[in-house]
């Protein structure tokens, strides 16, 4: 049987959404922020300083803060990103999750080189007044005896390099599988708490190996 939906303190039904868009939206569009327990900036008990905690405390105060010019972050919002601080190791710690942030303020997905082929390139440039030429290096000297006198000519070669590398794709690459579990932790994570007043997180995903799609066609 389906869970059954229940309304938010304004009378809002919760709406389906994706991993990836929740992210995007907590982190983009209410500029939430992730906090770390050990750098003394969370509540106890709580996975980041939310809005009612925050207002519980100027309640004490008996005052509130001018200046900054926004709004604090929705309550799921923060709870988004307390989810996010907490990433277990086996998803990338807190690497990842600083990632997962950037990534979603800027609406992107790490890059994984999909479509990327390997080039060959000379490993260097030199540029003058001639313009731009590869560099060389020399492997000695070769003496020519063909013709009636012999000759010296100095052998050049152009080193070369691929670019991007074996090593540089399959880096990224597993860095984009680690991205996509996290994404998978945290959907799961959703949807077992169910603790979001404005949204359900259902179960779509960006792909998971997208490069493999490109390769087929």
């Amino acid at each position: 049987m389906a869970a059954q939906m229940v309304r938010d303190v304004n009378g809002r039904m919760p709406r389906q959404i994706s991993i990836q868009s929740l992210l995007e939206w907590a982190f983009a569009d209410e500029c939430a922020s992730i906090d770390f327990e050990d750098e003394g900036t969370l509540a106890i008990g709580y996975g980041s300083i939310g809005n009612a905690y925050l207002m519980e405390q100027r309640g004490k105060l008996g005052c509130r803060i001018d200046g900054g010019g926004r709004s604090l972050p929705d309550p799921d919002a923060d709870i988004v990103a307390a989810a996010v601080a907490v990433l277990p190791e086996g998803c990338g710690g807190r690497r990842m999750a600083v990632q997962i942030a950037e990534l979603a303020r800027a609406r992107a997905t790490p890059d994984a080189f999909v479509g990327v082929q390997s080039r060959c390139e000379p490993k260097g440039w030199r540029i003058n007044q001639n313009g731009k030429r590869a560099e060389t290096e020399s492997l000695g000297i070769e003496i020519d005896t063909s013709g009636r006198k012999a000759r010296r000519h100095n052998v050049l070669i152009c080193p070369v390099v691929y670019r991007p590398d074996n090593a540089q794709i399959a880096a990224a690459r597993r860095n984009y599988l680690q991205w996509w579990s996290a994404l998978t932790e945290l959907r799961i994570t959703f949807e077992i708490h169910t603790n979001l007043s404005r949204w359900r997180v259902d179960c779509r995903m960006p792909p998971m190996t997208p490069w493999k799609k490109v390769l087929a066609e």
